[in-house]
């Protein structure tokens, strides 16, 4: 897309980032996948932010590490995508869905995941999640990563609430290069690229 860049998210401001966090998002502060379901609930929405904050080291573009990418058209931020090392994601650690058929170490650190993608309201719609998982995968490569998964959903060309959807659609996966692992639901593929 014209003017659409992607940042790592150091490179991004802790405000830009907000931004793009509204609603749902906003009450997550993308640490469901990461803390798991139960330490996730019990835990206040200001400590969830702290703990984002403090892994994106937002606002700090000399930082060597953070957990995501941040998309922006022209100078709007617009999209959020959180991209890590896969051991890191209680959740998906914690799930019987990424594993059924599976026999490997769910810790392999050279192993990275994609976990959620946010796209603005007012920027749904426009492939914005394509470029977002090509520059999560170039994210996760360019930091040694041997491989990076996803865990998208079939929407079968009906409408998907964006908070279900938060996973991605398939079709930017197999876009940037993504093979079907497995498919263990009914609605869930596990998808991966190998470096």
């Amino acid at each position: 897309m014209e003017g659409l860049r992607v940042v790592p998210a150091n490179e991004a401001s802790w405000d830009d980032l907000q931004a793009i966090l509204t609603g749902v998002a906003g009450r997550c502060q993308c640490q469901r996948q990461r803390l798991g379901d139960r330490d996730w609930w019990y835990m206040p929405e200001s400590e969830r932010a702290a703990i984002l904050r403090a892994e994106t080291h937002c606002d700090d573009p000399r930082a060597t590490e953070t957990i995501g990418v941040v998309a922006y058209q022209g100078d709007e931020p617009v999209a959020w995508c959180a991209v890590d090392r896969r051991g890191v994601y209680g959740r998906v650690r914690g799930s019987p869905v990424p594993w059924q058929g599976r026999d490997e170490d769910p810790d392999d650190e050279t192993v990275w995941a994609i976990a959620c993608m946010i796209v603005r309201k007012g920027y749904r719609r426009q492939g914005l999640t394509y470029a977002l998982v090509a520059a999560a995968a170039e994210h996760a490569r360019s930091r040694g990563a041997g491989a990076v998964e996803g865990y998208p959903m079939l929407t079968g060309g009906g409408n998907v609430i964006w908070d279900e959807l938060n996973v991605g659609p398939v079709g930017p996966f197999l876009a940037a290069g993504f093979r079907e692992v497995s498919h263990p639901t009914k609605r869930r593929l596990v998808m991966r690229l190998d470096f």
